[in-house]
């Protein structure tokens, strides 16, 4: 017995067979292609998406060893925030998906602001007014691709976020679904009454009977068609964002468990329980998943936008190494950055500071500087950016920070998790299953199916692979890294 988690992140998508005892029995990995087409426009083509989803999966059951490894269920986590348009009844694409790292809806944010707007949709949606989130990227929509929008207003297109999109696509268009965990992040939502809000939909200019239905986290919602799904005749029964999901899968289930997911950016949540708690220094107040009774788990999130995205710069824009696993030998071939200080906004800030004209910036160049100290600059910079949230995460909460739980593939760089130690002055702790992300789609599709009795079993399941203690906190680099991060700003306003 094992659950299938499909896990479509924003690079690649990822496949994992789940046995009972949390281990993974197998995986799949198939990369899909970024598209660009102007400065500050990222775009993924959705059919790319779906045709990546399909090979992870064939990959993760051809590997399975034996027969009774076969699924049960399947579980789903996504990358958030992404505008998704499909055709309901052929299910294709009339454009590309708008990704959550585009900037292009900057104007719309800053016109709405001016008007006064963003103090009730943070009310209502516990969000900020930024180009990170879906209903700004349809508001630009509606503005500049009316044949689409048209199409829209007239029942023919659906819209939604990666999941909405996949659960189409897996039930050969029959459920169009969403969990509140995605839902939360559309700035679409309201996060008290847990519903779609007609207020918000008519400001962006969304037409509320072409959104999704908003279902629980784990259960079963939908059928997967053996069709168009490899054979498979499967119960969806887990949903999550996929930042929710690895809260959920790093087992921080009671409020005060705090994780950190390094992947194309770097987010941490805590679990703040039944309440949702407002932040007033630039964090999120977001729903973390929801029960089948409608009751849900709230967390506050820092959203930061670039940190393995940055390696990835490192490596394919600057070409000073090769892969991202070459920045820990590279950087330890220097005592320190020398100086250089790296603050990768390459698509904005996010949390706390939240300017989406902020760009990169490299400061502290001299002609002894190398590639190592840069690329020792980019694992401090993530570093940095990890405390800035966790400091002021931790304050809005009124929660202390045991530990700090870590996942996704930076969280494999060792120099990195000794410098977030360091950093935050509390134990780092990484899990011997780093994949968490997928891991809490799995555990959510089972503890619905009835796989897991409840989050005690899941947690159980939890392995810890390595604890990185603090050390000496170097506050004078933290504060030059501040300073940096004042100049990045307003640099493309």
């Amino acid at each position: 017995m094992s659950v299938l988690a499909i896990d479509a992140g924003t690079t690649g998508v990822t496949a994992l067979l789940v046995a009972r005892d949390g281990s993974v029995l197998a995986r799949g990995y198939q990369e899909f292609q970024q598209h660009f087409p102007e400065p500050g426009r990222v775009e993924h083509q959705p059919e790319e998406i779906w045709q990546a989803a399909l090979q992870a999966c064939r990959e993760a059951l051809d590997r399975a060893e034996h027969a009774d490894d076969a699924p049960t269920a399947v579980g789903i986590t996504n990358q958030r925030e992404t505008a998704v348009l499909w055709n309901r009844r052929t299910l294709s694409s009339p454009r590309r998906a708008i990704v959550w790292q585009d900037r292009r809806s900057a104007d719309i944010c800053t016109r709405l602001a001016d008007d006064g707007h963003e103090p009730r949709i943070a009310e209502l949606t516990g969000l900020r007014l930024d180009p990170y989130f879906t209903a700004t990227k349809l508001a630009w929509l509606a503005e500049h691709d009316k044949s689409v929008w048209r199409e829209v207003g007239a029942g023919r297109v659906a819209l939604g976020t990666v999941d909405s999109y996949l659960v189409a696509r897996l039930t050969a268009g029959r459920s169009h679904v969403t969990d509140a965990s995605n839902a939360s992040r559309t700035l679409l939502f309201d996060i008290v009454r847990g519903e779609w809000s007609a207020e918000l939909c008519d400001l962006f200019g969304v037409p509320m009977d072409a959104l999704p239905q908003v279902v629980a986290s784990y259960g079963t919602v939908a059928r997967t068609d053996p069709d168009v799904f490899l054979g498979l005749d499967l119960p969806v029964a887990g949903i999550a964002g996929d930042q929710q999901a690895a809260l959920f899968g790093q087992a921080c289930h009671a409020p005060g468990d705090v994780k950190c997911t390094y992947g194309t950016g770097s987010f941490v949540l805590i679990n703040t329980g039944a309440e949702p708690v407002r932040s007033s220094a630039g964090l999120l107040t977001t729903v973390a998943w929801g029960a089948p009774d409608g009751t849900f788990t709230y967390a506050l999130e820092g959203s930061i936008f670039v940190t393995g995205a940055a390696v990835q710069w490192l490596r394919d824009g600057l070409g000073i190494i090769g892969a991202a696993a070459e920045t820990e030998p590279i950087a330890r071939t220097v005592p320190d950055s020398g100086g250089v200080v790296f603050v990768p906004a390459l698509t904005g800030l996010g949390a706390p500071d939240w300017d989406p004209t902020a760009r990169g910036t490299i400061l502290g160049i001299t002609r002894g500087t190398t590639r190592a100290h840069l690329v020792r600059a980019t694992l401090e910079a993530i570093a940095y950016e990890v405390r800035d949230v966790v400091d002021v995460m931790t304050s809005d909460a009124s929660l202390g920070l045991p530990a700090l739980k870590v996942d996704g593939g930076a969280s494999e760089n060792n120099l990195l998790c000794a410098m977030q130690a360091n950093q935050l002055g509390v134990s780092v702790e990484r899990p011997k299953v780093s994949e968490t992300t997928a891991l809490g789609a799995a555990f959510l599709a089972g503890l619905g199916t009835g796989v897991w009795s409840g989050t005690a079993e899941i947690a159980a399941t939890w392995q810890l692979d390595a604890r990185f203690t603090p050390g000496r906190r170097d506050d004078e680099a933290y504060a030059r890294w501040r300073k940096a991060v004042e100049r990045a700003k307003g640099w493309a306003d």
